[in-house]
C-alpha cells in the first residue's frame, strides 16, 4: 500500500465501507472509570489543527472554540506537534516532503525544512533541540536540528513509517511502520535501530506513557491497540477497539488512552491500568486523530470526513461540543498555556497644600497590578525637580536630593498600592514642576514596559499659589 493510500480518505472509505455499513457503534459506557487526575499545568488555550485539504494549520482558541489564525503551510499537512516551550509549531507537509515551522507568537511560518519523502508524524525532543519526522515514502526518519533547521541524520526504519513518539527522557524514538506491521526502536544518541517489535496490521499513531514504561499503537486493520513493554520491547497486551483505529492519544497522567476509530466514527476510551475499553464515544464522521488538553479535562477529535471538531468531556465521556473546522481537519496538537504575568502600571498624581506656614505639594506614587499574576515586590523611583528633596514619606520610601525611591510589597491582580511624599514649595522654582515615577524593579518579571512610567506636572506661581491638574 502506498503512503497516499494510507492517508487519503477515498481509500479509507473503500477499505472499510462494508464494515461501516454493518453499523456505527453508539456511545456506550462499559466500565465506570474515574476522571484522570488534574495536572499541574492549566488547560492549553490554543489548539493547532492541520487541515489535509486546504494546506493550512488553524490556531483554535479553545476557550471559545473559534479559529484565531489560519496559517498557510505546505502541501497536505498531516502531522502537527508543538515545541516543549510552546514557541514553535511544526507541521509535516506530506505532499511537499517538508516541515513548516510556525512561530506561535505571530502565527506565521518562519522556516521550511526539506525532509524525507512523505513525512507524516513528528516528535520533538524534551529539550526542544531536535525534531524527528517519520517519512512514509522514504522508509526513514529525519533528525532535524531545530536551531539551524538542518537535517543532521537520517535513520532507515521499516516499511512506510507513520507514527513516531519519544521516551520521556528523549533517549529512544518509537516508529510505527504501517506497511511492515512493526515498530522500530531508535537509540537517539547513536541514531540507530536497536529493536524491531511486531504489532498488529497497519499500525498508525503511537504514543509513550508519561512514565516511559509502555507504548500504545493503534492497528488500523486489526481493529486493536498493541501495548509494548519498553523495557523488553515486547507486546504485553492487545486491546480490541472500534473499526479502523487511526489516531491515539494519552491523558497527561497516562491513565487513559483514546483511540480514534476512523471507520465507525467513535473514540475508544482505554483504561491503561487494566488495558480494557472503559467507554466508547460517538464522534463525527472519520476521526483521524485526537489530543488531550494539558489538564486532562477534554479530548479534541478532528473529524476529517465531516470537517468538524468534537470535544469530549473526560469526566463523563460525552461530547460537549461539535463545530465546523475546515474541509479536512486531520491532526491536532496543543500549545502549552502561557504563564500568567504580572504587570505594574505606574501613576503619579499631585495636589497643592497652600498657606502661610510651609506650603507644599503632595505627590502620590501608585503601583497598580494590571496583570493576571500577583506581584511579590516592586520598586518605583520618582525623579524630582533639580535640588528638591522630599519630606513626610510613606513607609518603605527613602529620599535623596532629586529622587524618592519606594518599595512595594505583594500586590494582588487588579489591586493598587499608593505611597505619598511632600515637596515644599520653597524648594521649587517658579513655573512648571514635573515629577516622574518609574518602575525600576519588580518580581516576577514585568513583560510590559509601555506603562512603567507616569508623571504629574504642577504650575507654581508663588509659594502661595500653585495648581495641579
Amino acid at each position: 500500500m502506498s503512503s497516499r493510500s494510507a492517508l487519503r480518505p477515498s481509500r479509507l472509505r473503500l477499505r472499510f465501507s462494508a464494515l461501516v455499513a454493518a453499523g456505527v457503534l453508539a456511545v456506550t459506557g462499559l466500565v465506570a472509570l474515574p476522571a484522570p487526575a488534574v495536572q499541574a499545568l492549566v488547560a492549553a488555550p490554543v489548539a493547532y489543527v492541520a487541515d489535509l485539504s486546504d494546506n493550512t494549520v488553524k490556531a483554535l482558541d479553545t476557550a471559545t472554540n473559534t479559529v484565531v489564525a489560519t496559517i498557510p503551510v505546505g502541501s497536505s499537512p498531516i502531522g502537527v506537534v508543538v515545541s516543549p516551550d510552546g514557541a514553535s509549531v511544526y507541521a509535516a507537509n506530506n505532499g511537499s516532503s517538508s516541515v513548516s515551522v510556525i512561530d506561535t507568537a505571530t502565527n506565521t511560518v518562519t522556516a521550511t525544512v526539506a525532509v524525507g519523502t512523505g513525512p507524516i508524524k513528528l516528535a520533538v525532543a524534551p529539550d526542544g533541540g531536535t525534531l524527528y519526522t517519520a517519512n512514509s515514502g522514504a522508509n526513514t526518519v529525519s533528525v532535524v536540528d531545530t536551531t539551524t533547521h538542518a537535517v543532521t541524520a537520517t535513520v532507515s526504519v521499516g516499511a512506510l513509517p507513520f507514527g513516531i513518539a519519544l521516551s520521556p527522557d528523549g533517549t529512544r524514538a518509537y516508529v510505527s511502520n504501517n506497511n511492515g506491521n512493526t515498530v522500530s526502536v531508535i537509540d537517539t544518541t547513536s541514531n540507530t535501530v536497536t529493536a524491531t517489535v511486531g504489532v498488529g496490521q497497519k499500525p498508525n499513531v503511537i504514543k509513550v506513557t508519561p512514565d516511559g514504561t509502555r507504548a500504545y499503537v493503534g492497528n488500523q486493520n486489526s481493529h486493536n491497540v498493541s501495548v509494548i513493554d519498553t523495557a523488553t520491547n515486547t507486546v504485553t497486551a492487545t486491546v480490541p477497539v472500534g473499526i479502523g483505529p487511526f489516531g491515539l492519544s494519552l491523558s497527561p497522567d497516562g491513565t487513559r488512552a483514546y483511540a480514534s476509530n476512523n471507520s465507525d466514527s467513535s473514540v475508544s476510551v482505554i483504561d491503561t491500568t487494566t488495558n480494557t475499553v472503559a467507554a466508547t464515544v460517538g464522534v463525527g464522521n472519520g476521526p483521524f486523530e485526537s489530543a488531550v488538553t494539558s489538564d486532562g479535562a477534554s479530548v479534541y477529535v478532528p473529524n476529517g470526513y465531516a470537517g468538524t471538531m468534537s470535544v469530549i468531556d473526560t469526566g463523563t465521556n460525552t461530547v460537549t461540543a461539535s463545530f465546523p473546522l475546515g474541509p479536512f481537519p486531520y491532526a491536532v496538537a496543543f500549545a502549552p498555556a502561557a504563564a500568567p504575568v504580572a504587570d505594574i502600571d505606574v501613576d503619579v498624581t499631585a495636589r497643592p497644600h497652600l498657606g502661610i506656614l510651609v506650603p507644599y505639594l503632595t505627590y502620590t506614587l501608585t503601583a497598580r497590578n494590571t496583570g493576571a499574576a500577583a506581584v511579590s515586590s516592586a520598586t518605583l523611583t520618582a525623579t524630582l525637580p533639580p535640588g528638591a528633596t522630599a519630606t513626610n514619606l510613606s513607609a518603605g520610601c527613602t529620599t535623596t536630593t532629586g529622587t524618592v525611591t519606594c518599595a512595594y510589597g505583594p500586590i494582588a491582580n487588579g489591586s493598587a498600592v499608593n505611597k505619598t511624599f511632600r515637596v515644599p514649595l520653597s524648594l521649587l522654582s517658579l513655573g512648571s514642576v514635573q515629577v516622574t515615577g518609574t518602575r525600576t524593579a519588580s518580581s516576577p518579571t514585568d513583560p510590559n514596559t509601555a506603562n512603567d512610567t507616569g508623571s504629574a506636572t504642577c504650575t507654581v506661581v508663588s509659594i502661595l499659589l500653585a495648581t495641579c491638574p
